[in-house]
C-alpha cells in the first residue's frame, strides 16, 4: 500500500432525528423471476441454455434452479446486466461473479438455494423485526437474506460508511458495485501489508460506531471483510447485520470489537477489545439524536417511507 493510500477520509452523514424502529419490511413473496421461470417461453429458455454453457457457471449449473436463471434474466431484460464476466469467489452459499452494466463493471452475488444448509442464516434473522414470520421456507428465507443485505448496505452508505452501493435485487440475486480494478477484487486486509495501521484501525473503529448508531452491527466483521479500494478502506458482505433489536446483536458486537481490535493489536496498534467495545457504546447513540462523537452527526440514517428508502 503506497504512502498515499495510507491516509484514509471518513465521509460525510446524512442528518436524522433518530434511528428508532422504521425498518421496512421484506417482501419474500414470488417476484418476476419466479413468473418467468413458470412462463418457460422461448426467449427465456434460449438465455438459460446459454448461461447453463458459458465456461463461468458450467459448475454451478446443477446448483441453480430455473429462478435463478430467471432472476438473471429479468437483470438483463432490465439492464442492470449487459454481460457476464468471471467468478470473483465462490462460497458455500453464494458466489460472486463480475458483469458489465453498459460501461461499468459490476458484481453479481448470486446465492444458492438449494445447495446449502442455511440454519445458520436463521440465527441472524430470526429476531430482526424486518423478518418476522418468514417461517422455514428455504426460498424466502434466501429472498429474505439477499434483501436484507441490500438493505444493510443502503443503511450503511446512508450512514457515512464506504460499502458497496447495492443497484439491483431480483429473487436470490444481489447486483451491487464491483470493488476492484483491471487486476482483479480489491484486496482484504489480511492480503495487503498496511503501512498505517493506526489510521486504519481509527477508520474501522469509527465505522463500528456509525453502524451502531445506524441501528446496525455487522455480526462477522473481520480482517476478512474489510477491503481496500481507491485508497479507501470498505465494509462488504453485511448480508447477516442484525438491528440493535436482534437478540443476539451485544453478542454480535461483542465479537466483531475482538476480531477488528485483536487483528490491529497484531499489526502492532494498542487496542483491545474491552477498549474498542467501550467506544462504540460511549460514542453510538442509536436511540436519540444527540451527537456525541467530536466531528460525526449521530443517528445519521434518514427518515422517511420505505419507498424513499429504497431509491436512494
Amino acid at each position: 500500500m503506497s504512502d498515499s493510500e495510507a491516509e484514509f477520509g471518513l465521509l460525510d452523514t446524512d442528518e436524522a432525528e433518530g434511528v428508532g424502529d422504521e425498518w421496512e419490511e421484506i417482501d419474500v413473496s414470488d417476484t418476476e423471476a419466479d413468473r418467468i421461470a413458470r412462463k418457460r417461453d422461448r426467449e427465456f429458455s434460449e438465455f438459460r441454455k446459454r448461461i447453463k454453457d458459458a465456461d463461468q457457471f458450467k459448475v454451478e449449473a446443477s446448483v441453480f434452479d430455473d429462478a435463478t436463471y430467471g432472476a438473471l434474466y429479468k437483470l438483463v431484460q432490465d439492464g442492470h446486466i449487459d454481460a457476464f464476466g468471471g467468478p470473483i469467489s465462490t462460497g458455500k452459499e453464494a458466489n460472486v461473479y463480475t458483469a458489465l452494466s453498459g460501461d461499468e463493471e459490476v458484481a453479481v452475488k448470486v446465492y444458492r438455494i438449494n445447495a446449502s444448509d442455511f440454519t445458520d442464516m436463521r440465527g441472524y434473522l430470526d429476531g430482526d423485526p424486518r423478518f418476522e414470520g418468514i417461517g422455514s421456507d428455504k426460498k424466502k428465507v434466501v429472498t429474505a437474506w439477499v434483501r436484507k443485505e441490500s438493505s444493510n448496505l443502503k443503511r450503511a452508505r446512508r450512514a457515512g460508511i464506504r460499502t458497496p452501493k447495492p443497484i439491483a435485487v431480483e429473487r436470490n440475486v444481489l447486483v451491487m458495485e464491483y470493488l476492484g480494478t483491471e487486476e482483479g477484487r480489491a484486496k482484504r486486509l489480511n492480503e495487503v501489508h498496511i503501512e498505517n495501521p493506526e489510521t486504519a484501525y481509527e477508520v474501522v473503529k469509527e465505522y463500528i460506531r456509525r453502524l451502531y448508531d445506524a441501528g446496525l452491527v455487522h455480526g462477522d466483521l473481520s480482517e476478512y471483510n474489510v477491503v481496500f479500494h481507491e485508497g479507501q478502506l470498505y465494509i462488504i458482505d453485511l448480508g447477516q447485520a442484525v438491528t440493535i433489536h436482534h437478540p443476539n446483536a451485544e453478542e454480535f458486537l461483542e465479537r466483531d470489537c475482538r476480531n477488528v481490535a485483536n487483528f490491529f493489536a497484531r499489526q502492532g496498534v494498542d487496542a483491545t477489545p474491552e477498549e474498542l467495545l467501550a467506544y462504540v457504546r460511549e460514542y453510538a447513540t442509536p436511540e436519540d439524536d444527540e451527537d456525541t462523537a467530536p466531528g460525526s452527526d449521530d443517528d445519521a440514517v434518514p427518515q422517511g417511507t420505505p419507498a424513499d428508502r429504497d431509491g436512494e
